[in-house]
């Protein structure tokens, strides 16, 4: 027994290594004094400084936050509409559409982006901002319905029948009890949204037009020229940027209510 526990823990610590091995390395040559060789020659800071005065990288910078907000918004405003509609549905028509919510989660997302760019030339929309937003938003939005629909399950429903009864109407039911019990669930899902679209590659690439470069076709598109500190840095702050996300994110869904 005693090295079955040994062996499991071997082969977790293996796991942990192979997850997180490259990211650490990634991180420590983003501090390489070296610009094309991979033989460490000190740290330095100024490929970090380096990031701030590349204007092209600053619009891409913009171009991201904009997008991630802007969908986030759109994801989450639809996403509680469904999560709240689908309270009032049958359970066996809330077991069809959460099984349709799944659909998007599952299929490869090169399928959506093609799917998406085909659907936007059909409709003659010229790929850029509006169609990666549009892009963002279609599949975001089952991930905001997913974990708001969670929330909804562990709410008491007594709370809202004794609010009823008290003599609170349908509007002030949602508003002083309904609303406040899903608020964390609600922030949790808006920093997984804002995450996933900040660090969106593939729907972005295939709705995306001239003037829509975000943060990771830049990285693609940096790339070519030879893997850099330049880059190391932009993915290590990429990287920070999503662990305090998702890590906000799972502490809200957390929080007792």
């Amino acid at each position: 027994m005693k090295q079955r526990s040994v062996g499991l823990k071997a082969v977790s610590l293996l796991s942990m290594l192979f997850l997180y091995g490259p990211i650490v390395v990634l991180v420590l040559y983003s501090f390489n004094a070296a610009h094309l060789s991979m033989a460490w020659r000190g740290a330095t800071l100024k490929w970090y400084a380096a990031l701030v005065h590349d204007e092209a990288l600053l619009a891409a910078t913009a171009n991201s936050l904009f997008i991630a907000l802007v969908s986030t918004i759109g994801a989450t405003g639809l996403g509680g509409l469904i999560a709240l509609g689908m309270e009032q549905m049958s359970h066996r028509r809330q077991q069809l559409l959460e099984g349709s919510l799944v659909l998007p989660l599952v299929i490869p997302e090169v399928m959506m982006g093609v799917a998406l760019m085909l659907l936007f030339v059909m409709f003659k929309m010229p790929l850029g901002l509006t169609t990666v937003i549009l892009g963002h938003i279609v599949f975001n939005i089952p991930l905001v319905t997913i974990m708001i629909r969670t929330r909804l399950r562990k709410l008491d429903p007594l709370l809202r029948e004794a609010a009823a009864d008290l003599g609170a109407d349908s509007w002030q039911v949602f508003r002083y009890v309904t609303l406040p019990l899903l608020r964390p669930a609600i922030w949790g899902a808006v920093l997984v949204a804002f995450t996933v679209s900040l660090d969106d590659f593939l729907v972005t690439f295939f709705t995306a037009g001239p003037g829509a470069t975000t943060l990771p076709l830049k990285v693609y598109s940096m790339l070519k020229s030879g893997v850099t500190p330049e880059i190391n840095a932009l993915s290590a702050l990429l990287l920070l940027i999503s662990m305090a996300c998702v890590a906000l994110s799972l502490h809200l869904q957390r929080r007792e209510v």
